[in-house]
């Protein structure tokens, strides 16, 4: 699979503090990689990791947001991360949540996906407007207040941008999709 080695080796909750080994259990309850990911890297500063995980925790699990589009909104950041922890993580999550594998599969090719519903393409058009202007048009926010309304917009923004931090800690750590799995992203290489 020739994955890198990471940067942090991996924690076991038996190295970490009585503190911590309770927040570890329960990522473990939620987390498709257990502590590994980005929890293997914030678990080096528990306080930091206690308080991203409860962000999360409302992003992932009671966002104003749909499922399928707060997915679809944590892979946007994946691919452009090329974040394959992400991708690993979400891309099955996405397609449970609804999101079409088309969508899905368009993105992952680094093309605007085809076919894509008014909010699917509102979220695409939000990630990518501010990912890569940092800002988004008058037009584009009076386009997703009213296909989204006041409050998923600032979800979506909230989840966007979580899931950079998120990306920005797995590239930190060199974290990969489990050994056993091909890498969504087999082109990334370390520089």
């Amino acid at each position: 699979m020739n994955q890198p080695l990471k940067r942090f080796p991996q924690l076991t909750v038996e190295q970490l503090d009585p503190e911590a080994q309770k927040l570890a259990q329960e990522i473990i309850k939620i987390s498709s990689v257990g502590i590994a990911g980005p929890y293997n890297v914030m678990l080096r500063s528990p306080v930091f990791a206690d308080r991203m995980k409860r962000l999360l925790d409302y992003l992932r699990f009671n966002s104003s947001l749909s499922t399928r589009l707060n997915e679809f909104a944590i892979l946007i950041q994946g691919r452009l991360w090329t974040s394959q922890v992400e991708w690993y993580a979400h891309y099955p999550l996405a397609l449970k949540a609804g999101l079409p594998q088309q969508v899905a599969d368009d993105l992952k090719q680094n093309i605007r996906p085809r076919n894509m519903k008014d909010d699917e393409a509102i979220v695409y058009d939000v990630c990518m407007e501010f990912s890569k202007n940092h800002q988004i048009s008058d037009a584009l926010f009076n386009q997703a207040k009213l296909i989204l309304g006041e409050q998923q917009l600032v979800d979506l923004v909230a989840v966007t941008g979580t899931y950079v931090t998120v990306a920005m800690l797995l590239s930190l750590g060199e974290e990969s999709s489990p050994a056993d799995q091909p890498l969504p992203f087999p082109e990334r290489t370390r520089k």
